[in-house]
């Protein structure tokens, strides 16, 4: 077999080519030879892929690093770099996430972000009549026990619950007139953030609350405490209330309805009556989670005072 090998790569090397032109045809006698107008089309080819050009291994290699000197296409380096982008570039689908959802946000009107609102509030309090009771308790309420059992998201998803009709209406009234007010001046967004935000300070601040009267209790009552629930869009009506009263102080409000009072006066006496509820013990209205959003009213208050909205 080496005497072959031999004898073939010495013939190669001489001037007679058709020893080697013949070996190589009868090796692809199965390929049909291509005609004139098919050679035509492969002329871009470079002479390096055509097998009666193998004459040697200088040749190839000559012919090989001509090829790579020669100036890439301006096609393939764009894909080459369209694939690189897909592939290493791991923000881009979270930024794009983010730009759609945002361009989502800013086609709403104040109008559409307040009926979403009323209509998400009014679906869970439909719920609470169909869904499992535990479920909804564990789900759907804020207390020491759920926030011990790692259940976080009740912080945002009490404020879509609420006790009765009455509950529902009034916090419904609170968030539609006041919340057009400051989504019309602010936008959609800027409320849906501000409703959350009032969320998690009325929930937090609750559960401070709670945390104190626990530790200051004494046998049984301590251990009722980390029972108790809450649940109610207090905390995130009252921060939109109360940051479009620190806005508009002057305004005139009708109080029941029927009353105009300034503002500001408003303002002042719901702060007020949630204080007294605290130390009165926060019987059946949880005075901490309304001053949770009156919380984050003035933090909101203040960075639009200073333009960071």
């Amino acid at each position: 077999m080496q005497g072959l090998v031999r004898k073939v790569v010495s013939q190669a090397h001489r001037p007679h080519r058709h020893i080697f032109q013949t070996r190589v045809h009868s090796a692809f006698s199965s390929v049909p030879k291509p005609s004139q107008p098919q050679l035509q089309q492969f002329n871009h080819i470079p002479s390096l892929f055509l097998p009666h050009r193998f004459h040697s291994c200088r040749f190839l290699s000559t012919k090989l690093r001509a090829f790579l000197s020669q100036p890439m296409p301006r096609h393939f380096a764009f894909n080459t770099l369209h694939f690189r982008r897909h592939n290493f570039n791991f923000n881009h689908n979270y930024a794009f996430l983010q730009r759609s959802w945002r361009s989502w946000l800013h086609r709403l009107t104040p109008n559409d972000m307040v009926l979403g609102l009323i209509i998400a509030n009014g679906a869970i309090f439909l719920l609470w009549g169909i869904a499992d009771e535990k479920f909804m308790i564990k789900n759907f309420t804020v207390s020491l026990d759920n926030f011990k059992s790692g259940r976080l998201h009740t912080l945002i998803t009490n404020a879509f619950s609420h006790v009765d009709t009455w509950h529902l209406v009034f916090n419904m009234l609170g968030l539609y007139f006041f919340g057009l007010n400051v989504g019309r001046n602010f936008g959609p967004e800027f409320l849906l953030k501000l409703y959350l935000a009032g969320a998690v300070g009325g929930s937090v601040f609750y559960l401070m609350h709670q945390a104190y009267k626990a530790q200051t209790s004494k046998d049984w009552r301590a251990m009722t405490v980390s029972k108790e629930i809450a649940m109610g869009a207090s905390g995130a009506v009252n921060a939109i209330m109360l940051l479009d009263i620190f806005l508009f102080p002057k305004a005139t409000i009708y109080f029941n309805f029927f009353i105009p009072v300034p503002a500001i006066f408003l303002g002042i006496f719901w702060i007020g009556n949630d204080l007294l509820r605290i130390m009165e013990g926060d019987s059946q209205i949880s005075g901490s989670a309304h001053l949770g959003g009156a919380a984050v009213a003035a933090l909101a208050w203040a960075r639009v005072r200073k333009g960071r909205f």
